[in-house]
């Protein structure tokens, strides 16, 4: 699972050719979450608050880039790396 982005401890990464709707994958130590990137809803599993709260900061300002890497991993080819928050 490619690696797009890692900040204040929090990894996000996405699978190659991956199941719709469109999200993105979350590991913060221990804890793993799937996040939506239409909605920024959490799919699946679960992060402290505080994590969860960055990792939503984070890709609403990079949604754009998070979509165009949904498509990039659907067609197999290298993801973007994206700027982390700060």
């Amino acid at each position: 699972m490619p690696e797009i982005c890692r900040f204040f401890g929090i990894i996000v990464s996405m699978n190659y050719d991956d199941h719709p709707p469109p999200h993105f994958h979350v590991r913060y130590g221990e804890q793993k979450a799937i996040i939506l990137i239409e909605s920024l809803a959490l799919d699946r599993g679960s992060l402290p608050p505080r994590a969860m709260g960055m990792v939503l900061e984070w890709a609403l300002i990079h949604k754009e880039e998070l979509i165009r890497n949904w498509y990039l991993a659907i067609e197999h080819k290298p993801l973007n790396k994206i700027k982390p928050l700060e």
